[in-house]
């Protein structure tokens, strides 16, 4: 395995104003994982028009809290956007666990069995919470060759940002974390 590989877990994925994929165009991405085998994270500025009520009145759950319930749904990414997925804080040790959970270094965990849906609608569960449909997922290399293309910039994630920062301000702020202004920003790669 070569020394010179990055990782990107935990970390925020920030679409360059050039970017030509609509699906990500705009963006920002939590990155849950990233190894050799590929990488995985979620959108977390894009809502749609589903709410978490909506949400769980389809899967025959109640979320008696108007609050949560009047919370978007997120779209995490083009891939499974049939499922489910939920970014939230780490639970303590005496919260319990979800059954298919991936921790995620840094204190975030993201789960995606329906047990995690079940203690919010019950008022238990993480209390910082962001629901989406769908995953964002890169091949091996893909996400490196993307990096390279200027498609992205990265920086450490600040978990503030994913569920304490207004969503329209979600992408402006991440950029801010690098000391970057948005319309200083070019689509063009430089090359020297």
């Amino acid at each position: 395995m070569p020394t010179d590989r990055i990782d990107l877990t935990n970390q925020f994925l920030i679409a360059m104003p050039g970017m030509v994929d609509e699906a990500f165009a705009g963006s920002v991405v939590y990155m849950c994982e990233h190894n050799d085998k590929g990488a995985l994270g979620l959108v977390i500025n894009k809502p749609i028009s589903l709410t978490l009520g909506n949400l769980f009145e389809k899967v025959d759950l109640s979320l008696p809290y108007d609050e949560l319930a009047a919370r978007p749904v997120y779209y995490g990414g083009p891939v499974q956007t049939e499922r489910g997925f939920v970014l939230h804080e780490r639970l303590d040790e005496e919260g319990g666990h979800y059954n298919a959970t991936l921790s995620v270094p840094g204190g975030l965990e993201m789960t995606t069995s329906r047990d995690v849906l079940e203690a919010l609608s019950n008022g238990a569960g993480p209390k910082r919470v962001i629901v989406t449909l769908g995953y964002s997922g890169w091949a091996a290399g893909q996400l490196e060759e993307e990096i390279g293309r200027n498609g992205w910039l990265t920086v450490d994630a600040a978990p503030e940002i994913i569920f304490d920062t207004p969503i329209e301000e979600r992408y402006d702020r991440a950029l801010a974390l690098l000391g970057v202004d948005p319309r200083m920003l070019s689509a063009e790669a430089g090359h020297a």
